[in-house]
């Protein structure tokens, strides 16, 4: 069997073709195309010479990421029961800053397009007024007439008591057979019925966009000869059929960034490094995320934006908008500031040639040596590293009295400061020390960073994958098929009967057993995985909390609330009660692993021979650097710093007192060694 993973970013589409009978592996690197991302998918299959009748195709994409982000959504309507319209205006009272008293923020559905109906249930689940579907067939008539193209069911409650909405999504069908219907408790049967109602809107603003995106998609693979189910990658880190992506299209939210965790994960694991800090830097962004046990941190409370809570099971990623592409500039103030806004793929960095004037994260790296001109990929026209240096003076240097060199310094020093921040976000904010874990660097830009990045936070090792340029894409590659469901309890531990808990883990079993089959996807074994979210009585905060067993009874499920408490905290309540909010469920269709030594680089073996040298700066100044081929350096070759190593998707900086040995899967690993405080480049040596 031949799998292809291809990962669209917001800079690059990557791929990976893995043909298991010959062990062979073709990978394409293209860039990404706004407009349409199938067109650089496509490109990317043909880059390959991949035979589409032969092939099975993971698929990543930021379609939907994008699509809320920028607000090219489709046009929603609301029905929802009476005095509860402005639910997802008024959301938690919150503010975006945490100091002055303004902040807006645009809902996605508007209020016009908001409407109540008669109908009300319980706390406990008992009706108190019934549903009229005649009142829910005009309310739906009267959102069509306003140009409505998806609509959200939500009704207060419905997480302990559903045929409401069930009900008025049977009668929105009748008169709207056609159309795009989301029911609130079908994605999240939680209490809170703000973070619901904007999970349930989130994915009707998106379901059209992703629907007309993957029919596109699919109708050309199929033109041009593919049979195989199309599998899309989801945000909780596992794929779903491209059969039944967009009936829950929220589930799509962050797939690329999961899918780098998802490889990580297994490649530092396989390292023998369990617990990791994966980092993936591309052009548009930076990812990270925490792995434990060699599995990755999954999170049900996801903010993509201010007022936009995504209460689904994802992948635990933190995103801060430094990238490859990231534009430096100077604000009102006078202060450096490194993006979020981006330069992507068009017009790009000045360095590639496209139109670029604004100067970026990578021109820096150009300017101060440490990426090689002639090798960038994408450059369509080449500008002398004179005029980049030049720009870098003009629009960054002089308002702050710096040469370009200097310049592209401070940018770095900025940029990497911003990323350090994000990976004490999930390492120290949660109480976890980086110096447990090991760096693993991926994404086109990570391995430029990551060693300067690990001196920083006092983590002793980085790892960088075989292609950590397409790292992405060999998440999709894999990733397994995966479901999560999710059911409000509500109770104290105490309350709860004997059997409960158990009975409602094995339904979510058959639910995601039933949804496997609907996909008809080739697995090799199912694995349900279970925790619990619980807190203390009178506590808002949830902690999520693994439970081994599914049978677990109260007093267990009460010491294993204790025990994660004193994990995170250290801190012993025992004479408090816990509560049993949520149930959660995972389904797993573990799908065939490809060896990963199969992604080891292969070229002339040019043992620890450096095949160049160039000036390059470092914190401690200009050196006079050896640059490596990575795929010259088989296993058990060692290389001191400062070095830098070039691959076709990376380039990896070894910072001077760094050691980087290749491991037997064909991994680098850099040990961090001893070194000084970042200062600007002196003048360059005569």
């Amino acid at each position: 069997m031949t799998i292809v993973g291809c990962d669209v970013g917001g800079t690059f589409t990557d791929l990976i073709l893995y043909d298991e009978a010959s062990d062979e592996l073709r990978v394409a690197k293209v860039p990404t195309t706004g407009d349409n991302q199938a067109e650089g998918v496509l490109e990317a299959l043909e880059r390959v010479e991949a035979r589409l009748s032969e092939i099975a195709i993971v698929h990543g994409t930021t379609t939907t990421t994008n699509a809320l982000l920028e607000r090219k959504i489709a046009r929603c309507g609301l029905i929802t029961t009476r005095g509860f319209r402005d639910v997802l205006e008024l959301g938690r009272r919150t503010r975006p800053r945490p100091y002055g008293l303004i902040g807006s923020f645009e809902p996605l559905i508007p209020r016009e397009m908001r409407v109540e109906v008669d109908e009300r249930i319980d706390a406990e689940g008992e009706v108190l007024r019934p549903l009229d579907p005649a009142e829910v067939e005009k309310a739906v008539e009267d959102l069509r007439a306003k140009g409505m193209e998806s609509l959200v069911i939500h009704f207060l409650h419905s997480y302990i008591n559903s045929a409401h909405e069930e009900a008025a999504a049977a009668a929105a069908r009748r008169v709207w057979p056609e159309g795009c219907v989301t029911i609130g408790s079908a994605l999240v049967s939680e209490f809170r019925e703000y973070e619901r109602g904007v999970t349930a809107a989130v994915n009707a603003a998106i379901r059209p966009v992703l629907a007309r995106y993957i029919g596109r998609l699919e109708e050309e693979l199929r033109r041009r000869g593919y049979r195989r189910d199309l599998l899309i990658m989801q945000g909780n880190g596992g794929t779903v059929s491209a059969r039944i992506v967009a009936e829950a299209a929220v589930n799509t939210v962050m797939s690329g960034p999961a899918s780098g965790v998802i490889a990580a994960a297994l490649t530092a694991e396989e390292a023998g490094f369990p617990d990791a800090v994966s980092y993936d830097m591309g052009g548009t962004s930076s990812d990270v995320a925490l792995i434990r046990s060699g599995v990755p941190l999954v999170t049900s409370e996801t903010e993509l934006e201010y007022a936009m809570p995504i209460h689904v099971p994802m992948v635990d990623v933190h995103t801060i908008g430094a990238g490859g592409g990231s534009i430096a500039r100077i604000d009102e103030a006078g202060l450096l500031r490194v993006g979020p806004e981006s330069a992507g793929a068009v017009p790009g960095p000045i360095c590639f040639g496209r139109g670029g004037t604004q100067p970026t994260v990578t021109d820096a790296n150009l300017v101060l040596g440490r990426l090689n001109h002639d090798g960038l990929l994408a450059v369509r026209q080449k500008v002398p590293i004179e005029a980049i240096r030049a720009r870098l003076a003009e629009s960054v240097g002089g308002p702050l009295g710096l040469d370009g060199e200097a310049a592209a310094a401070a940018i770095l020093r900025v940029a990497n400061d911003r990323m350090a921040g994000a990976i004490r976000m999930v390492s120290l904010a949660r109480g976890h020390d980086p110096r447990d874990f090991v760096l693993v660097a991926f994404g086109g830009a990570g391995p430029l960073h990551a060693a300067a990045l690990a001196r920083e936070l006092g983590i002793p090792r980085v790892l960088v994958p075989a292609r950590p340029g397409l790292t992405n894409a060999l998440g999709c590659v894999l990733a397994d098929l995966r479901h999560d469901f999710v059911r409000s309890v509500n109770k104290p531990v105490q309350a709860i009967e004997d059997g409960f808990v158990a009975s409602i883990l094995e339904s979510q079993i058959e639910e995601g057993r039933a949804l496997l089959e609907r996909e008809a996807a080739e697995i090799d074994d199912l694995v349900a995985l279970h925790r619990a979210e619980m807190q203390f009585e009178g506590q808002s905060h949830l902690l999520s909390v693994e439970l081994p067993d599914r049978a677990i009874g109260r007093e267990a499920l009460q010491r294993a609330f204790e025990a994660a408490y004193w994990r995170r905290f250290e801190v012993a309540l025992p004479e408090i009660r816990a509560v049993l909010v949520n149930l959660h469920t995972a389904v797993i269709g573990k799908r065939r692993r490809i060896p990963l030594t199969a992604l080891a680089t292969a070229g002339p073996d040019s043992g620890e021979t450096p095949v160049s040298r160039r000036r390059v700066w470092f914190a401690e100044g200009w050196a006079d650097t050896p640059i490596y081929r990575r795929g010259g350096l088989r296993p058990g070759a060692t290389v001191a710093g400062p070095a830098v190593i070039e691959q076709m998707d990376a380039t990896t900086v070894i910072e001077p007192g760094d050691e980087a040995r290749v491991d037997k899967a064909g991994n680098l690993v850099i040990t961090i060694g001893e070194g000084g405080g970042p200062r600007l480049p002196k003048a360059a040596p005569s």
